[in-house]
C-alpha cells in the first residue's frame, strides 16, 4: 500500500478523469475507467507539454494463441467528445503505423535528431479528429503472438479479421467513443488493409447486436496499392515519363511484360534492371535527397525534410524508457522494433484487385477518397489514375485544381461515389512532405466538403 497522501492524490486524479469521461457523454464503469487510466501515457521521454491525453498499450485479439496488437491513441486537441474517431494504418505489408504515420507524418509527436527526441507536430491530424494508430498484423512493431507459427500464417484475410477484433475490443476499453463517427485512413499497402477492414465492418454491422455496431462512415487512402495490373503499368510509365529510365529499357519492359498476366523470366530480368535505378535515388520521393548510413550525411532541404528521420525513429522506439512509458514490449518480445518487420517473411494471400470491394462499398454509401502525392515513384499517381479509369465510375466534376492558400495544391476529380485528389510536390508519405496541405485534406474529407476551388 502507498502513503495516505499518495492514495488521496490518486483518488482525486481518478475523480477528475471520471468527470472528463462524463463530459464526453458516456457513463463509463469504474473497472473500464481504471483500465483506460492504466494505458494513459505519462512521462514519455522528450515529449513537449500538451493539453490532450494519449493512451497506448495492447489489445488481445486471440486469447488462445496469445495474439495482441499494439495501439497508440490521441484525443483530439479540442472538444474530443465532439470529434470523429480516425484510425490510421500503414502498409508494407508489415510496416508500422507508429513509426511512419505517428512519428514521421501526421501524428502529434514527430521524431527528430538530437534532444529533445520528439517535437510537437503543428499539423497533426488530431486537430481534426481523435486519432488512433494500430500496429498490424502481429509481428509489426510491438504487436506480437505467443504462437510463433502465427508469423507464417499472415495475409490480407488474417489482417482484416484481427484488425476488426481489435476494434471491437478497443471500443470495449473506450466505450465513450463508440457512438462517434468512425473513419479509416492509411497509405501504400493499406490500399488493401483499409478497404478490407471497411468491408469487414460493413458486413458485420448487418449481423452483430446493437452494442457491437461500429459507426463507420467512410475511408481515405493515399498512394495506395489497389490493382496489380494498373499499379504495375503505372510504375513503369511514370518512371519513363519522369526521366528515371531510358527509352531502351522502357521499350524492353513494354515488349516483355504483360501485367495482366504472371510475369515471365524475360520480364523479371527487365524489371531487375528497372529497380537498379532506385538504388541511387529515392523511389518514394523522386526529388528529395537520400540518407547515407543513417548519419545525417545529406543536403538539407529548404522545407526542413530530413531523409534520415527513420534512423532516429528506430533508435527512439528501441529505448527501454520509451517502451516503458508506452506500456510496450511488456512480454520481452524476441525482436527489435523496426519500421517494417524482419520476421514477416511470408504473405499467404493478397487480392489481385481491390476494385470489387470499392464498388461494393460505394454502393453501400460509404464516403471514399483516394489521394496521391505526385512525386512518388513507388505507387505513382499514374497508376492510380489508370485504376480510377478501370473502376469505371461516372464523372461528376472533371479534373479541377484545388488550392492551398494562393497556390495550386493539386487536382481533383469527383466521381459518382468517390473523390480522387492529387497532391502537388508530395512523395509516398504525403503528410511528411506537405503537412499543411495534408491537414487541409483530412479536415475537408471529415467535413464532407469539396476542396477549395479558388485562391484564398
Amino acid at each position: 500500500m502507498g502513503s495516505p497522501i499518495a492514495a488521496a492524490s490518486f483518488l482525486l486524479h481518478c475523480a477528475a478523469f471520471s468527470l472528463v469521461l462524463f463530459a464526453a457523454g458516456a457513463a463509463v464503469p469504474d473497472d473500464v475507467r481504471l483500465r483506460q487510466e492504466a494505458d494513459r501515457v505519462v512521462n514519455l521521454p522528450g515529449q513537449p507539454p500538451v493539453r490532450f491525453r494519449h493512451y497506448a498499450g495492447y489489445v488481445t485479439v486471440d486469447e488462445n494463441r496469445g495474439r495482441a496488437l499494439f495501439y497508440w491513441f490521441f484525443e483530439a486537441t479540442e472538444k474530443p467528445q465532439q470529434k470523429p474517431l480516425l484510425l490510421w494504418l500503414n502498409g508494407g505489408p508489415g510496416c508500422s503505423s507508429i513509426g511512419y504515420g505517428q512519428s514521421e507524418e501526421l501524428g502529434p509527436f514527430l521524431t527528430q535528431a538530437g534532444v529533445p527526441e520528439i517535437k510537437l507536430n503543428p499539423n497533426s491530424w488530431n486537430k481534426a479528429a481523435n486519432l488512433l494508430f494500430l500496429e498490424s498484423p502481429v509481428g509489426v512493431g510491438f504487436s506480437y503472438s505467443n504462437t510463433t507459427s502465427d508469423y507464417n500464417e499472415l495475409g490480407d484475410k488474417v489482417t482484416a479479421s484481427n484488425s476488426y477484433t481489435f476494434l471491437a475490443n478497443w471500443f470495449k476499453r473506450f466505450p465513450q467513443y463508440k457512438s462517434h463517427d468512425f473513419y479509416i485512413s492509411g497509405e501504400s499497402y493499406a490500399g488493401h488493409y483499409v478497404p478490407q477492414l471497411a468491408e469487414k465492418i460493413f458486413d458485420q454491422n448487418k449481423i452483430v447486436p446493437e452494442e457491437d455496431y461500429i459507426n463507420l462512415k467512410g475511408f481515405i487512402i493515399g498512394n495506395s496499392v489497389l490493382d496489380d495490373e494498373t499499379d504495375q503499368k503505372g510504375l513503369i510509365d511514370y518512371a519513363w515519363d519522369h526521366a528515371v529510365i531510358s527509352d531502351e529499357l522502357y521499350h524492353k519492359i513494354q515488349k516483355t511484360c504483360d501485367f495482366s498476366k504472371l510475369t515471365t523470366r524475360d520480364c523479371n530480368v527487365a524489371l531487375e534492371e528497372y529497380f537498379e535505378v532506385y538504388r541511387i535515388i529515392d523511389m518514394y520521393s523522386l526529388y528529395t535527397p537520400r540518407c547515407f548510413n543513417g548519419t545525417g550525411a545529406w543536403l538539407r532541404n529548404p522545407s526542413g525534410y530530413d531523409p534520415c528521420i527513420s534512423y532516429y525513429t528506430e533508435i527512439y522506439y528501441n529505448r527501454k524508457d520509451v517502451q516503458e512509458a508506452l506500456h510496450a514490449n511488456t512480454t520481452n518480445i524476441p525482436f527489435n522494433w523496426t519500421h517494417c518487420s524482419d520476421i514477416i517473411t511470408k504473405w499467404n494471400d493478397s487480392e489481385v484487385s481491390i476494385l470489387p470491394i470499392l464498388r461494393k462499398l460505394i454502393k453501400g454509401g460509404l464516403r471514399i477518397w483516394v489521394f496521391s502525392g505526385d512525386t512518388d515513384g513507388r505507387v505513382p499517381v499514374t497508376g492510380t489514375r489508370y485504376t480510377m479509369r478501370k473502376l469505371g465510375l461516372k464523372t461528376i466534376q472533371p479534373w479541377t485544381p484545388w488550392y492551398f492558400r494562393n497556390q495550386v495544391g493539386g487536382w481533383t476529380v469527383i466521381y459518382d461515389g468517390l473523390t480522387f485528389v492529387t497532391v502537388r510536390g508530395a512523395g509516398h508519405q504525403v503528410p511528411t512532405f506537405v503537412p499543411k496541405q495534408a491537414e487541409l485534406l483530412i479536415k475537408y474529407f471529415l467535413a464532407n466538403k469539396e476542396l477549395p476551388r479558388s485562391q484564398y
